[in-house]
């Protein structure tokens, strides 16, 4: 349990966003103040974030900071936040990414207060899931992060097919909520039914004994919804299709957060809830995390859309993130939650590059580029450094969490390990084939463009600077993660904390 002085930090990660998101509302007759804001908001949580990430000591139990109070006694709905080193790493990533994303739009003419508004609440939506320890109030947080990017895909998408993006989005997810919404009432009424107290609290309800034919249709419904989200083959061609309609700021949402809350619901929900039907799941579970690895490889590789070829890389991404998961492996699971940062980050800054390239060139089709090194040399320089980043090239970000993930994978499952090596090779050929089409190659104009801009540089240097820090020096981020890892592998439950019981 956490100083009383810590109490509000929680509380102002989200209260932040929402009301940057009312006051940029509040100013619809003055765009730039609605900039103004939206930036002041997101740096007031980034810089909650970095103290929280550079301050906040090694915590005695598994949390790092956690507060507790009641909201809705007579249904044992209660507000309770915690903080712990995976969630941490999740939220720094949600303020790098949404600063990223203000900074990209900032010019953006049409409707700007309502487009920095759905930013700002897709980041309290965001923040809420990565914080939330009451199942209802996850439950209220994980559909309030959708209808902002619906909003933003369907009013600024760059695409014919915006509308019909936006909708599939909406109602793949809202299909798997519906499912989640289920199996959480089932654990309240079981729980309140044994032990006579009714709670959505995580750490009651893990204490539920669910009967075993029950269980595994439970967890099939948090399995469902969460990878949806993450995603994972079969249920992932909403992807695609929103990536490339969805405005760059918005892809890059889509990419570096969105999606990751899904492998985050696993670890914060799915597993802690049903430890035993969860490890039995884990073969199935890896069999499509392969099928994402190598079928996302092969269609990235045929896809003539750059940003086709990044949207479907992430899902491969995802692949990789969860067999490290399914290996159960100290090493494995670190470097699976690493990679949620590193993936994020690094296919966000792609989806980013993506925009810069088609503002320039006015396409997005790999045969009509080509010799952007000749015309844009510095721009071309960023485009190789991230697209070598996603690649795993040694050094860079992406590697470390990849090789502490094939690392784990090859001491516990050996098999699965070499599949995964073979896994990065596919990778190597799509993403090489991205590089040789947009930079190398016959040039596809003779008109001058113009090279990387400040305020591009701005948003692309520190997201450079962090994927070289962390593909170097990982071990900041690792000293977070071993408790929290170590104590979800030993079993170790939620019941630790005795907030949020009624």
């Amino acid at each position: 349990m956490t100083d009383v002085s810590h109490l509000s930090w929680l509380t102002a990660l989200l209260a932040l966003p929402l009301a940057g998101a009312l006051l940029c509302l509040l100013s619809a007759r003055r765009p730039q103040a609605s900039r103004w804001i939206a930036l002041a908001a997101t740096l007031g949580v980034l810089a909650i974030a970095v103290g929280l990430f550079f301050c906040s000591p090694q915590p005695a139990n598994r949390w790092l900071m956690y507060e507790d109070h009641s909201w809705i006694p007579w249904l044992g709905i209660r507000y309770t936040l915690g903080l712990d080193g995976i969630s941490l790493l999740l939220v720094l990533l949600t303020a790098l990414l949404q600063l990223a994303a203000i900074l990209v739009a900032w010019r953006r003419e049409r409707h700007p207060a309502l487009f920095f508004a759905l930013l700002q609440f897709m980041a309290t939506g965001i923040l809420g899931v990565l914080l939330s320890l009451d199942l209802i109030l996850f439950y209220l947080f994980w559909e309030a992060m959708i209808i902002p990017m619906f909003f933003l895909i369907g009013i600024w998408g760059v695409g014919r097919a915006r509308i019909y993006a936006a909708m599939k989005l909406f109602l793949f997810t809202l299909f798997g909520s519906l499912f989640m919404l289920l199996a959480i009432l089932g654990l309240y009424f079981l729980h309140g039914a044994q032990s006579g107290v009714y709670s959505f609290s995580l750490a009651a309800l893990q204490n539920t004994a669910i009967p075993t034919g029950l269980a595994p249709w439970l967890y099939s419904a948090f399995l469902l919804s969460f990878a949806i989200k993450a995603p994972l083959v079969p249920v992932h061609t909403w992807l695609p299709d929103a990536h490339a309609e969805a405005p760059a700021d918005g892809s890059l949402d889509v990419a570096g957060l969105l999606v990751k809350v899904g492998v985050f619901g696993l670890l914060r929900i799915a597993f802690p809830l049903f430890p035993e039907t969860s490890r039995a799941s884990f073969p199935f579970l890896a069999v499509l995390a392969f099928l994402g690895i190598f079928y996302s490889a092969w269609i990235a590789y045929a896809q003539q859309d750059i940003k086709r070829v990044v949207a479907y890389s992430s899902v491969a991404h995802v692949g990789f993130i969860v067999l490290g998961l399914c290996a159960w492996d100290t090493i494995a699971v670190e470097g699976s939650v690493l990679q949620l940062f590193n993936a994020g980050l690094t296919t966000a800054a792609l989806f980013l590059m993506v925009g810069m390239v088609q503002g320039r060139l006015r396409t997005r089709q790999i045969d009509e580029l080509g010799g952007l090194w000749a015309r844009a040399p510095v721009l071309s320089a960023f485009f190789l450094f991230f697209s070598l980043a996603a690649l795993g090239l040694p050094g860079l970000n992406n590697f470390a969490g990849e090789i502490l993930i094939l690392i784990g994978t090859f001491r516990s499952h050996p098999l699965w390990g070499a599949l995964a090596m073979a896994g990065m090779v596919f990778a190597a050929a799509y993403v090489l084939r991205l590089v040789q089409g947009v930079l190398w190659g016959p040039s596809s104009g003779s008109e001058p463009i113009s090279d990387m801009s400040l305020s591009e540089g701005l948003v692309l240097v520190p997201m450079a600077i962090i994927v070289l820090w962390f593909g170097l020096y990982p071990e900041p981020i690792l000293a977070r993660l071993h408790e929290p890892v170590h104590l979800l592998l030993a079993g170790t439950p939620f019941a630790l904390l005795k907030g949020g019981l009624p």
